[in-house]
């Protein structure tokens, strides 16, 4: 049961739609919301350079912008929350970004974080796509953390159809139950995508979905496809659904292979348009 969520923000205009959409997923969730940001000691200390016999800047100015940002970030925050019914007093922390929202996010059952953050303009595209990495916090986070976490990509909006990825793995049924209770509190449909390019594989998996899902009290839609790659096939049954977000394992099948998330889950961060639920 989500009764409570995280908003991690860093102020940048990529992060803003994240606020946006973790307000409104709050609001109609009926959950507390608690917001963060973090003044990153790196930043003031990339401008010193004593071993190099550098006499360090007058930091005062810095501290003092980074705090006065931190601040606004706040009342931005705390302004849209109570523009829909919301209480939230936004706390400000100091550290790395990723560890100290990894940590608060401990009390909460939900994190929402941007996909890219201040520096995502600096990251380089690919044939004028989107940009191939997420930002360095949220790829933190999703490293470390054990708990579900929202994705808000630049552009994301809030609103519109479930779309479940299953692939029959632990993670996917988690993410099946966490479909069922998002889609119900928000009166939206959920669309299910299986890859089904093994016909039996498919077919046990739609069926073992269909029992997950058997107390959902929204429609249920069945999408599958026999080509391309599964990443893509489902940020393309999303796009079409007109979905609001994806939500998925943050693992698949094949857990001990990967890095930090299973690959496909990899690949839908990367490259959706609408926000990725990754469940744990």
């Amino acid at each position: 049961m989500i009764e409570s969520t995280l908003l991690a923000t860093d102020g940048s205009d990529a992060a803003h739609v994240a606020e946006r959409f973790g307000v409104a997923l709050a609001a109609r969730l009926r959950a507390r919301l608690h917001g963060l940001t973090v003044i990153e000691e790196k930043t003031v200390q990339g401008l010193r350079a004593d071993a190099l016999g550098v006499p360090a800047p007058n930091l005062e100015p810095v501290e003092a912008f980074l705090k006065a940002r931190a601040e606004a970030v706040s009342r931005r925050v705390s302004d849209a929350a109570r523009a829909q019914g919301l209480e939230c007093s936004p706390e400000t922390a100091r550290g790395t970004a990723d560890d100290r929202i990894v940590e608060r996010g401990q009390a909460v059952d939900l994190l929402v974080i941007g996909r890219d953050g201040e520096h995502a303009a600096s990251r380089s595209t690919q044939g004028g796509q989107l940009p191939q990495l997420v930002g360095s916090t949220a790829d933190g986070v999703l490293r470390k953390t054990t708990k579900p976490v929202v994705v808000v990509p630049t552009g994301a909006e809030f609103g519109g159809p479930v779309v479940l990825g299953f692939d029959g793995s632990p993670g996917s049924r988690i993410a099946a139950k966490l479909a069922v209770e998002l889609a119900g509190r928000l009166e939206q449909p959920i669309h299910v995508f299986v890859d089904s390019k093994d016909k039996g594989r498919a077919a046990a998996r739609f069926e073992e979905v269909r029992r997950l899902l058997g107390s959902a009290s929204v429609p249920v839609r069945e999408n599958s496809s026999t080509l391309g790659r599964p990443d893509v096939k489902l940020v393309d049954t999303a796009k079409s659904a007109r979905a609001g977000v994806i939500v998925m394992g943050a693992f698949g099948r094949n857990r001990i292979n990967d890095y930090f998330l299973g690959s496909n889950a990899t690949a839908v961060v990367r490259t959706s348009p609408v926000a990725v639920l990754l469940a744990r």
